[in-house]
């Protein structure tokens, strides 16, 4: 039987987890069910090995899930379960091994288990070097630049000159900080996958933006944000959605 670790402070999410476990045949103790980053880390402090595996939302009410693995050392391979792409790289920063997005679909899950059972099969606890070997296999490297076409030329363009990236008539354009504009073979939601989410957050549908060129935002229509960027040739109307908006102010560093 897998013993199992639940960070969720979501009933119908968790409720959703569980039954997803029935369906998928899944033998499962939960040993304990964690709804806030505080309360996780005071249990991971005494308690950091006592499970298998670790179900985890990213966003709980008192921020985000990652905040408590550079907290407290864990070990446990972790299954984090989000809502949003955006978390995907940070995700495998912290002992993720899967990522899956809301509502889980049992197919999903079942994969996530099978990656899990294949990499349990190769570490043990006095193999550790060979564990983190593994899951640095599963984890997506972290681009310093991207193929991009301008004209009938590719160019290589490094990620920390790139403003933004924004969706028109399904073409996705890239703008870099001296305003030249290309196209890029990739969809928003792939870019997102990639992209450092510490540098770049997806605003809203058509945008995401580079926090390095970002000059103020203010609130828009009461719920929104209206972002503003550094460079003033650049023309577009970035709203950061309602859903978002924490999000991105968390991104900023405020609160």
């Amino acid at each position: 039987m897998m013993r199992a670790i639940i960070i969720e402070d979501e009933v119908p999410a968790l409720e959703n987890l569980l039954y997803t476990f029935k369906q998928v045949n899944l033998s499962i103790e939960v040993v304990t069910v964690l709804p806030t980053v505080k309360e996780a880390i005071a249990y991971f402090e005494t308690h950091a090995g006592n499970a298998d595996i670790i179900f985890s939302d990213v966003q709980l009410t008192d921020g985000l899930s990652f905040r408590i693995f550079e907290a407290v050392p864990i070990k446990t391979p972790v299954v984090f379960i989000t809502g949003y792409d955006q978390f995907m790289l940070e995700a495998f920063e912290h002992n993720g091994i899967d990522y899956l997005l809301k509502p889980i679909d049992a197919a999903e899950l079942e994969k996530a288990l099978v990656k899990y059972q294949m990499l349990q099969k190769h570490f043990s606890a006095s193999n550790e070097q060979a564990m983190a070997k593994l899951l640095q296999s599963y984890s997506p490297r972290r681009r310093s630049r991207l193929l991009v076409k301008k004209g009938f030329e590719t160019v290589p363009l490094p990620l920390e000159d790139i403003v933004l990236f924004y969706l028109d008539k399904r073409i996705v354009y890239v703008v870099d900080k001296s305003s030249n504009k290309y196209i890029i073979d990739k969809t928003l939601t792939e870019l997102s996958a990639e992209l450092d989410e510490i540098t770049f957050f997806r605003a809203n549908r058509q945008y995401i933006v580079n926090i390095d060129y970002i000059k103020s935002y203010r609130l828009y229509e009461r719920v929104k944000l209206q972002v503003n960027l550094t460079l003033p040739d650049i023309k577009h109307f970035i709203v950061v959605s309602q859903d978002m908006a924490p999000l991105f102010k968390q991104w900023m560093g405020e609160g």
